[in-house]
């Protein structure tokens, strides 16, 4: 189950990038769906949680990312993580927003359905591609449960109509007005 839950996140982690390296150069300041949030910012965020796994797998410290390069930032941040996760020990213990948790369920259940949903976001503030792929939406939304509606997480659900795509109803659910 380990490599099967590496191999979801390398996926998700591959189409943030894309998402970053179509980014316009005068785009960075553009205002993402995360209330207050730039581009930058939710590429940074997405790069100190992933900068902050790898991390924890090896045992280092996180790196010092800045946000006058998010995209550099970025690079590196996932180049670590994804050269960490070839040899990971995804059992480890590592922290989460309750504790203590293996890594591989802090990957499965918070850190792929961040990545996925920032993705969006990203897109929507850059002008990108906002398709995300239908079975990483639906194993996200498999995957959610009531922690995710903890204050500063995500916003409130937002009512969704019958017969939406899966993306539009998970993002709703995220409190993204589509």
């Amino acid at each position: 189950m380990s490599k099967e839950i590496a191999n979801q996140l390398i996926d998700l982690l591959r189409g943030f990038d894309r998402r970053v390296h179509a980014a316009a150069d005068d785009a960075w300041g553009n205002p993402s769906p995360c209330e207050g949030w730039t581009a930058t910012d939710v590429v940074m965020h997405v790069a100190t949680n992933v900068d902050n796994m790898a991390a924890a797998l090896t045992g280092g410290d996180a790196a010092a990312l800045d946000a006058a390069d998010p995209v550099g930032s970025w690079n590196a941040s996932s180049e670590r993580l994804l050269s960490t996760l070839a040899t990971a020990d995804l059992s480890t213990p590592v922290p989460g927003p309750v504790g203590l948790m293996p890594a591989e369920q802090i990957i499965e259940r918070l850190m792929s359905v961040d990545v996925l949903v920032h993705t969006w976001d990203l897109a929507r503030a850059v002008g990108g591609d906002e398709s995300l792929p239908e079975a990483d939406v639906l194993r996200a939304y498999n995957v959610m449960d009531a922690v995710i509606r903890m204050p500063g997480v995500f916003g409130p659900k937002v009512p969704v109509d019958t017969g939406v795509p899966l993306q539009t109803e998970l993002l709703h659910f995220l409190g993204r007005a589509v």
